[in-house]
């Protein structure tokens, strides 16, 4: 069991990694983060890993990766429902109605802006 552990903690720090390199003002999805570190089917670890970050150094900015329709399924593991919505308009990304408006222009790939 520790040896899964162990696992566990690398690739969260892996997609820790990658999550800190989306810049202020753009989003990325679950499902590209999991591409960008070879499990394309793990967008669902990617999850875990954002619900994990919280007290996390450096900072992981969780509220950067969003489902890969712009919507804020994450919203509900932050401190209010409102958290993540309010982080994203912080760092000047508009959100209407828990989606991020013009995810499309907004979205960065990590496989094409960190040439994996």
């Amino acid at each position: 069991m520790k040896k899964k552990e162990a696992n566990k903690e690398t690739i969260y720090d892996v997609i820790y990694d990658v999550v800190r390199c989306v810049p202020k003002g753009r989003v990325t999805s679950y499902g590209a983060i999991a591409a960008a570190i070879g499990a394309k089917s793990g967008a669902r670890v990617v999850g875990y890993a954002m619900n994990s970050c919280f007290g996390v150094k450096p900072k992981v900015p969780a509220h950067r990766v969003v489902n890969r329709n712009g919507q804020l399924t994450g919203r509900f593991h932050f401190a209010t429902p409102t958290h993540m919505q309010e982080l994203l308009e912080k760092d000047g990304v508009k959100v209407k109605d828990d989606v991020v408006v013009d995810f499309k222009k907004l979205f960065w790939d990590p496989m094409k802006e960190l040439e994996l």
